[in-house]
């Protein structure tokens, strides 16, 4: 018999139930090119019903870990083809014009491992990891270094905590998300002020 799965979590029972370990690493997967899809979610739940011993804790990390790899990878692969194109033909209408789009891929080599390991913890970029860093040209090899750091810290977490704390899950995690915001506000404002910085260096080396 499965464990009901609490508040959010809920709606992945049936999904689970039937497909299991394939449903796992194909939402992890689709996400992290950028389809939206619970890659999170589905994960605290798989992690949830390993703890009731519908699971093998064991290989839902492994393949959540194996699919969050390859799925950055993808969206590493439709960076690098299309992104830079994309960029230039229509990022002037966000804004993004070549100058800043040239500031943003230096700033991104000199801290874009940094950036890849912590991203998988973000709403948003974690889904679009990918695509920025094949876009920017990261090195693949240095990308697909820091982004696997990042999926194993990742899946570690969650697969960790759900399969200990079983349907108090949730508590533990609107906590646990509650705290990252400050956390990615001050990190986000400390970005900021790096890319303000390196902008201004470079126009006054241009300027000199």
């Amino acid at each position: 018999m499965a464990p009901p799965l609490p508040g959010p979590l809920a709606h992945l029972a049936p999904l689970l139930a039937h497909y299991g370990y394939w449903a796992v690493g194909a939402v992890v997967l689709v996400e992290d090119f950028g389809v939206p899809a619970p890659g999170e979610t589905i994960l605290l739940a798989a992690g949830v019903y390993a703890g009731a011993g519908r699971l093998n804790i064991v290989a839902v990390a492994a393949i959540a870990f194996a699919a969050a790899v390859l799925g950055d990878n993808i969206g590493y692969l439709i960076g690098r083809v299309g992104g830079r194109a994309f960029v230039h033909r229509w990022g002037r209408y966000v804004f993004l014009t070549p100058e800043r789009f040239a500031a943003a891929e230096e700033f991104f080599g000199r801290h874009g491992g940094k950036i890849v390991t912590v991203a998988r913890f973000i709403e948003g970029l974690r889904q679009a990891n990918g695509i920025i860093a094949g876009t920017t040209g990261m090195h693949w090899l240095r990308f697909l270094a820091f982004n696997a750091l990042g999926a194993a810290l990742w899946v570690g977490l969650w697969t960790t905590l759900s399969y200990l704390v079983g349907d108090h899950i949730t508590t533990v995690y609107d906590e646990v998300t509650r705290y990252q915001l400050y956390v990615l506000i001050t990190a986000g404002a400390l970005v900021a002020a790096l890319v303000v910085r390196h902008v201004v260096r470079r126009r006054r080396r241009e300027q000199g």
